[in-house]
């Protein structure tokens, strides 16, 4: 997968892949420019009126549960993305904390509309179960993967990833990646990228990046999606530390070391287990 993971950031440079989000606004700036930061081009259109124009355009679509208020937004952008072949990554923002919530992501689940599922363990484990499980966006301790139960859980998540046609991406200190058949684990990052707001949705827009420029390689797109924010993550965290930076600083190191990341740094790094 080392390869792959090199012809996926390099294909991403070379295409310069626009992604369509339909984000929060407590993160959209962030997300336009880890977009940027990763070779793509962002616009992060919600208006239903042209986001059928807007995403037919575009080579990724990018769904983030956070601009719940923007649902036919979502649908149209969706159903032509779907149209037209291209990926489109659903994060199902605090899924287990209202019912809008989890009925939104379920109807673009049933309707065969989401390529990958970027979520936390609570998330992605309220999708899953289809039931309430979660009051915000963090994950619970009670849902986060250990090394313990690091095989059941990738044992439920071929299953969900099986049922709903995506390559589900469980992200946290540890990250399980899978599309049904293969599964990688990915080890590694800093615990700053819990300390500011909007790493999740970040990661989602990374993946949508990555996705777009490799719509025929969607599990390796994900797992290079993990491997660089963790990576960068670590960057980060060691310039601010050396610097006697804190979290603000932190937030802007993310973004300069993905946009100064290459192949060549990132793979002799990688904390990659393919189980």
């Amino acid at each position: 997968m080392i390869e792959t993971i090199k012809t996926v950031l390099e294909n991403t440079q070379n295409r310069t892949p626009m992604v369509h989000s339909i984000t929060n606004n407590v993160t959209i700036n962030d997300c336009a420019n880890i977009i940027l930061a990763a070779g793509g081009t962002a616009i992060m259109a919600q208006d239903e009126r042209e986001v059928e124009e807007i995403t037919s355009h575009a080579q990724a679509l990018v769904i983030n549960m956070g601009a719940v208020r923007a649902q036919e937004a979502m649908l149209r952008a969706a159903k032509i993305a779907k149209r037209n072949g291209r990926p489109v990554v659903l994060d199902p923002v605090a899924a287990g904390a209202s019912t809008l919530r989890r009925e939104m992501c379920s109807r673009l689940l049933s309707e065969n509309l989401v390529s990958v599922i970027r979520g936390n363990a609570s998330e992605v484990r309220a999708l899953a179960a289809g039931a309430e499980q979660e009051t915000g966006v963090e994950a619970s301790a009670l849902d986060s993967v250990t090394e313990d139960n690091l095989q059941e859980s990738a044992a439920w998540l071929r299953s969900f990833s099986r049922r709903t046609g995506a390559v589900v991406m469980l992200t946290g200190a540890m990250d399980v990646i899978t599309d049904g058949t293969r599964t990688a684990v990915v080890r590694g990052g800093s615990a700053y990228l819990r300390r500011i707001t909007g790493a999740g949705c970040m990661l989602t827009s990374l993946t949508g990046v990555y996705c777009g420029a490799n719509p025929d390689i969607l599990l390796e797109a994900a797992v290079t999606a993990s491997e660089v924010m963790k990576h960068c993550g670590e960057t980060a965290e060691a310039r601010v530390r050396k610097e006697m930076e804190g979290t603000a600083s932190f937030r802007t190191r993310l973004i300069d070391a993905v946009s100064l990341l290459n192949a060549d740094e990132l793979t002799p790094n990688l904390c990659l287990q393919i189980l």
